[in-house]
Order: C-alpha cells, then structure tokens, then sequence
C-alpha cells in the first residue's frame, strides 16, 4: 500500500474519532449510557464481523481455543463495557469539551500502570512529562474558571473521565500479550461487551425505546467503535514503522472541538485547548524522546 492511502486510512480514523463526543452527547440527550453502549456496541461487532467476511477471516474466530475466548471475555469487559460505562456517564455530567480531552491522558496513565504490571522504570523525562500532562488535566478541569480559587465543577465527572482513562490503559496492557489478530480480538471483545451490556440493560429494566437518539447511538458503533479502528488498524498493518502515524493521533481532541463548538453549540473554554497543548504536549515528550540504551 502507498505511504499516501496509509496517511488517508490513519486520518479517517482520526476524523471519526473527532466526532465522537459529540455524537455521545447528542445520544445520550435521549437514552442513558448503558442504552446508549448497547446499540453502539451491538452494531460494532456485527459491523466488525462483516469486515471480517470480506476478508475471508471468519474462520479465525472457530480457530479460537477455550482459554482465548476466556480472555476475550475479560478484555470485553474491561472494554468496551466498563470503559465505555464510566466514560459515559462522565460525558453526561460534563461538557463534552472537558469529558474528552480528560480521556486522553490514557498514555500517561499507561506509563504510570507499566511499571507495577510491566515492571519498567520511568524515567526521568518521562516524569517530567506526565507532570506536564497532569497539569493539563488541572487546567482543562478549572473549565475556565480560577483553579486557585474556586473549586473544581463536577468533580465526579472529572474522576469518572480521568478513572476511564485508566481503564483504557490498563486494557492495552492485558492485550499486549495477546499475539491473535488485532481485528479479531477487537471482533470478540465488542462481542461479549455487548453481551454483559445486555445483561446489565436487562437487570437496570431500561429497555431502548425508539427515539431519534438512536441515530447517532448507531453512529456511535458504526464509526467510533468500529470503522474508525479497522481504518487505523489499516494504516498501522501497512507502514513500516508505527511512529510514522501514531502520534497523528493526538489530532483528534483539536478537531473535536471544532464539532463540539459548531454542533452542540459549547462554547469552548480557554482553559480547554491549553489543557490538550500540556496534555498532548507530555505525551509526545515521552514518546519522542529516545529510550536509554542498555549497556553491553
């Protein structure tokens, strides 16, 4: 595949992930988030598994033993169900352009996570750039106000936020080890997702009703959960080093604030953009300063 359809799939993903809070805004305006993670997450794996028709790699999921599927359960707990659950009940007690930018720290939270888990040391840039990440989460948390003086609004929200990026993070490291194909785990894990999210919507007695929310809840499912990653898992199968279009990543915060100021009509704080330049700012610091070699 040329560099350039490898650039077009990666910015895809990104596009459609920068619609994403608003799409869970303007959702859940007409359905909790356990209705919401149902539909979404029901037509991501039917959708995923259709990709996986196309490709001729549906036989990959009977190849599956016991003991994966086991840990696919897991993994579709942890994400998307618990992710997701707490990720969206932060969006209904925040602005969407303070619950999202708030879940993009999962990279910071992934180093802090790597070193009880994947026992690796932080080093001494990295410390300072999750000091400057975390003081992006400070700022994007005053919501424009005086963090110095007045006190945090919604602090619930900014913990469920914060607490789903730890999630995500903590996903990613129990999926490192998993060596299946990526589009199949993801195919599994949106499967039992949607599996325990039934269960829950079942035990809570909150049936869907139709409304016109459920337009962008299968929006929802169809993009940001399930065409977005095949586009991104795209671009990363077909270039030859990841760094080329990993951090392009971080795009996706920026243009979601266009969405969220033009669609829902948020007026965006300040405090917002500058918080994503500390948070975004940290993360590339960490992952574009080169690692200590080992001594021979």
């Amino acid at each position: 595949m040329k560099l350039r359809s490898v650039y077009l799939f990666a910015l895809t993903a990104i596009l459609l992930w920068s619609t994403s809070g608003t799409a869970f805004k303007l959702a859940l305006r007409g359905m909790d988030p356990i209705q919401l993670l149902f539909i979404a997450s029901t037509v991501a794996w039917i959708l995923l598994l259709l990709v996986l028709a196309i490709r001729k790699q549906t036989g990959e999921l009977w190849a599956n033993t016991p003991k994966s599927l086991f840990r696919s359960a897991v993994g579709g707990f942890l994400n998307p169900f618990l992710y997701y659950m707490i990720l969206l009940k932060a969006y209904t007690l925040l602005p969407a352009q303070i619950a999202g930018p708030l879940n993009y720290s999962w990279p910071v939270m992934l180093v802090l996570l790597s070193v009880p888990f994947l026992h690796q040391k932080i080093r001494l840039v990295e410390m300072v750039a999750i000091l400057i990440s975390f003081i992006g989460v400070i700022i994007i948390s005053s919501q424009g106000r005086n963090i110095l003086t007045t006190p945090v609004h919604e602090p619930l929200g900014v913990a469920l936020a914060l607490i789903s990026s730890v999630i995500w993070a903590g996903f990613w490291i129990f999926n490192v080890k998993d060596t299946r194909s990526e589009i199949i785990k993801l195919t599994l894990n949106f499967f039992f997702g949607s599996l325990f999210t039934g269960i829950a919507l079942v035990i809570s007695a909150k049936p869907v009703t139709l409304n016109v929310s459920i337009i962008p809840a299968v929006y929802v499912g169809f993009t940001e959960m399930a065409i977005a990653f095949v586009c991104w898992l795209t671009a990363l199968e077909n270039v030859k080093s990841n760094a080329r279009i990993s951090n392009l990543v971080f795009i996706s915060p920026f243009i979601g604030l266009f969405f969220i100021n033009i669609i829902l009509g948020e007026k965006i704080f300040w405090t917002t953009p500058a918080g994503l330049v500390f948070i975004v700012g940290g993360i590339l610091i960490q992952q574009l300063m080169p690692a200590k070699k080992s001594e021979p």
